[in-house]
């Protein structure tokens, strides 16, 4: 079985950007989501098509098929009530707003009392990411996961 659309594809990574680690499943967890469904980055999707349970691969994906550009000017006074990951937030943290698009990261740059000037930039943009890619699971899609557009279970989306 190859990665087709509605395939759930378990996968281990380590993303790293200009030689440093950023992150990484290694030691836990792999990650799961529902191929041909945007759930994950359009570079690293294109990357995945094709392959098969038990792949190894690399992959160097440049902004625009990752997190964008970064946009100058991008920021926006935020009510702290409405920033989820921290109880005091300082510059540089990285926080998490409900927006109409759903769930975003955000940047603090400046706080104040009661909001915050963030930076709507994903911390990720305008930079160019490297994933080592492990593929460790690969199973035909429910028809709940292809209704809901995500993969359900280990490393997926739970209800």
């Amino acid at each position: 079985m190859s990665i087709t659309n509605d395939t759930v594809v378990q996968f281990h990574y380590t993303l790293s950007e200009a030689g440093n680690e950023l992150e990484s499943t290694q030691g836990g967890e792999p990650m799961a989501y529902l191929h041909g469904h945007q759930n994950i980055i359009p570079g690293l999707e294109k990357a995945m098509a094709g392959k098969q349970e038990g792949d190894s691969f690399s992959v160097t994906i440049e902004p625009a098929e990752a997190y964008g550009e970064r946009k100058d000017g991008a920021t926006q006074r935020i009510p702290l009530k409405h920033m989820q990951g921290a109880k005091k937030w300082r510059p540089g943290m990285t926080a998490w707003v409900q927006t109409e698009q759903g769930q975003r990261q955000v940047t603090v740059v400046k706080v104040g009392k009661f909001n915050a000037d963030c930076d709507l930039n994903h911390p990720l943009a305008g930079k160019t990411l490297t994933f080592d890619v492990q593929i460790v699971g690969l199973r035909p899609a429910t028809e709940d996961e292809k209704a809901h557009g995500h993969a359900h279970g280990v490393g997926g989306h739970h209800h």
